[in-house]
This record gives structure tokens, sequence and C-alpha cells, in this order.
């Protein structure tokens, strides 16, 4: 088995494929895409992740058989693929159009471009990419550290700003960069502005001893306590504008409402935000321009890294009745959709 290189050495069209007609030559199978998580997973060799034992052998059906545990394993087993249904060849497809195109991809392209007979395959596939896109134990921001809130939704009647209904607050952290430039961001959904909300996600995602910088919202001195420096900076009567004040922030959060609005059609909902604001903090990361081409980052540091399925998501009752006339009017079930998929991969991996 060949030897896995750092990260920082990892090189397109030798670690993974530069572009689509490579992607089509590379995995023309499930047997191939397996061989190449294989790679990732273990590139010295099998190891059960259940008894983290080097002991076993392969079975006929592509799975290990582990000598300690007397256990069938799976290289898939713990991942985003856990007992998958769908053939691999399409969920690297997915993979592939989902990281490729520089604002990503929505699950209604998706599924006219795989030719999915569900919307909800779709969808659920690009969740489970997303719950990949957080790395367990991932570094948190440090140095200066500008922290806001926001509002997530569109424009509706009534009050305005904060406490308008209908809309979901969102905590923006970004690293401010000297002299100028802007480094990783964290962006989460929380219940309100309080102080406990506050605070909970600055210990999740600032490191201690950074300088948090923020405007004059009365919660932040609580909620930043002894563990942060503080550098507030009270807009109100200042003449100044927020975001000339709070430049970092408020970019953030223009680019995340001008994504969700030009590439999802502003057709998210509250529930399953979070899935997307962590899709979006994966791009906007620098690391994330290194391996824009292909989901090997995905894979290789952070899919491997989670326990069981990741987060169970389904779509909203709005969501499945969108689709649901089309699905009736289809013939056939979804397995055989899917193998239809997977056939159309093959076939033009042929070509």
């Amino acid at each position: 088995m060949r030897t896995q290189p750092p990260a920082a050495d990892l090189r397109a069209g030798r670690d993974y494929p530069f572009s689509y007609a490579e992607l089509r030559a590379w995995f023309r199978d499930d047997d191939a895409c397996i061989d190449y998580l294989e790679w990732l997973r273990w590139p010295d060799g099998f190891v059960c992740p259940r008894c983290v034992s080097a002991g076993g052998w392969r079975m006929g059906d592509r799975r290990f058989w582990c000598e300690r545990c007397r256990r069938r394993v799976s290289v898939t087993m713990g991942t985003i693929f856990h007992r998958t249904r769908t053939p691999l060849t399409v969920w690297f497809a997915a993979g592939w159009f989902m990281t490729s195109a520089k604002n990503g991809v929505s699950a209604k392209t998706l599924h006219r471009l795989l030719g999915f007979g569900s919307y909800q395959t779709a969808w659920t596939m690009l969740h489970r990419f997303r719950a990949a896109m957080v790395r367990p134990g991932r570094d948190r921001l440090a140095g200066d550290v500008e922290v806001d809130e926001t509002y997530v939704g569109g424009v509706k009647p009534g009050k305005r700003g904060r406490g308008a209904a209908g809309k979901v607050l969102v905590v923006v952290a970004v690293e401010v960069r000297k002299p100028r430039g802007f480094g990783r961001c964290r962006l989460r959904v929380v219940p309100n502005a309080r102080a406990p909300a506050l605070r909970s996600f600055l210990l999740d995602c600032v490191e201690p001893g950074a300088v948090v910088v923020t405007d004059g919202l009365a919660p932040y001195p609580a909620a930043i306590g002894n563990d942060y420096g503080h550098e507030p900076f009270s807009i109100a009567g200042s003449g100044v504008n927020s975001h000339v004040a709070l430049p970092g922030v408020h970019r953030v959060a223009s680019l995340v409402k001008r994504w969700l609005l030009g590439t999802h059609q502003g057709a998210v909902e509250g529930d399953h935000l979070q899935g997307y604001l962590d899709e979006f903090a994966f791009r906007f990361h620098a690391e994330y321009s290194v391996m824009r081409s292909w989901p090997h980052e995905i894979l290789r540091l952070r899919g491997f890294q989670r326990c069981g399925t990741p987060h169970n998501h389904k779509p909203s009752r709005k969501a499945r009745s969108r689709s649901v006339a089309r699905n009736r009017a289809r013939a056939g079930d979804g397995s055989a959709t899917l193998r239809r998929a997977a056939a159309f991969i093959a076939r033009s991996a042929s070509t």
C-alpha cells in the first residue's frame, strides 16, 4: 500500500483527482473507491476501529475480519458513508460537484445533475458532507478576534433588528490579521444574545488569551470574563458605522447571506441552518483554497474521525412536499434510480 504523504505535500493528479475527467478515470467502480478509502484510512495497513488491533485479513466481500474482536469491519464504518445504499461512485461524484464549484451546489442542482429519483437523497448526501466539514478538536481562533451577532432570514414585515420574528440569531467570529486581512471564521446559531449563550460560543471557538473585539452590547463583559482580553467599541453615538468599526464580522455576515441567497436561493430552514454555516466556514478557511477541486481534505482529516453516522438530518415537511408530486410521477424505485446514476457515471468513465 502506497505511503500517504503529509497534508501539506498532497498534489492534484497524484494524491487526488485534478479534474472531473480524472475523477471518472480513477473511480470507475466501487472497488476503486474502496481502495482509495482504504489508503486514506489505513495508510500503514488495516487497524480495527473497534479494538484498535492490527491483526486481520481481507474477506471476499472487500471487508476485513478482525482477528481480535472477531468482527467484520468495512472501510466505511463510522464515516459519512456508513451503511449507505448509494454506490460510492455516486458519493464521489457528489463530493466533486460540491467542492469543485466556488460557491458549492444546492441539493436541487445535485438532484438534477446525478439524476436522483428523490430530492431527499441529494439533500441528505450534502448534509453528510457538511457534517464531515467540522473536524472534532479543531483549533480555536486566536489573536485578535472580532465577534458580533447577525440575524439570518429574509425581509419580512414587522420589527427589524433584535427581536425580529421569523429570523435566526447567528454569532460570527473572525480572526483579524495585521496589517490587513482576515483569517479563519466561526459561525453558530444561538438561542439569544445573553451572556451564557455568548460565553459558550467563545469558549468553544476562541482560544483563551485572545483579544475579543466587540461592539458595546451589555452581555459581552460577562461572557468574556477573565479568559480573554476585551476591546469594546460603542457604536451608538460614535458617528462610526458598524461595518467600519468591525469590518471582519460584517464582511463574513454579508458573504454568508449572499451565499445562502445565491447558491441556495434562500431556501434554508432554520432547523438546518447550522450545517450550511459549517460549510461556509469550511469554504472561507484558507486551507479550503488549497484543495478546492476534490473532497480529499474532508475524507482524509474529517470523514474518518467521526464515530457512527453523523447528524440524523431529515428534510423539513416543506422541503419534502416540494418533490413529492415529481417522485410519484416517476416509475421505478429509488434503488433503481441510484443504479442508473452509477451506470451513467461508469459509462462516462469509459468514453
